[in-house]
């Protein structure tokens, strides 16, 4: 009777908690959705190690400042993407001397493309939806670790992206799909049923 007495008041629960009418959906009409023609800037960390995470800061802000002074007052994009493409080389000067200076002996790649890989996220008003981007991707080392990414053009990187609600992870190349080992098989279990000793 008492077990009884705990579903009735979890059913209970469960359909005051449920929305009317579409209530509480989320509605991604309300978000402001970044133009296809943006340029973003990713930076991949050689790993989660903290120690990893805090050059990746470092390298974001020495290049975030550079660029984001070269663009200040361009407001075409054909110019912004002439502008960034030649800069490619300073880039690489910022980040190889970046990485001396904290005493980092680690590989890094530097490049300009329009096929770099964005998780979907969510950062205030503004949707970020998942796809492959005109972006700068700068990768330190294995680039395994957590990214930090901004919009470059317009530029929008006053805002700390890391912050956002990430709906996806994306590795470098591309989305992870979590592996599923079929030879073990799934096997489901509700809590409900169990503690009622029906499973």
């Amino acid at each position: 009777m008492k077990k009884l007495t705990i579903i009735l008041i979890i059913l209970i629960i469960i359909a005051v908690s449920l929305p009317v009418k579409g209530k509480g959906q989320e509605n991604y009409s309300d978000y402001q959705v970044i133009p296809d023609d943006a340029i973003r800037l990713r930076i991949l960390a050689n790993s989660d190690n903290e120690a990893d995470q805090q050059i990746k800061r470092i390298v974001r802000d020495q290049v975030n400042a550079a660029i984001t002074d070269w663009v200040a007052d361009i407001s075409d994009i054909e110019e912004a993407r002439a502008l960034l493409e030649n800069r490619i080389p300073e880039i690489k000067d910022i980040v190889k001397r970046t990485l001396e200076e904290e005493g980092e002996n680690r590989s890094f790649d530097v490049e300009y493309n329009d096929s770099v890989s964005f998780p979907t996220k969510i950062y205030g008003s503004y949707l970020y939806p998942a796809g492959e981007y005109e972006a700068i991707l700068i990768t330190i080392g294995e680039g395994e670790g957590s990214n930090w990414w901004c919009v470059l053009f317009p530029p929008l990187c006053f805002l700390d992206f890391s912050n956002g609600i990430s709906v996806a992870e994306a590795s470098p190349g591309g989305f992870e799909e979590e592996q599923v080992d079929e030879e073990k098989g799934l096997k489901i279990k509700f809590f409900l049923l169990e503690w009622l000793g029906w499973s």
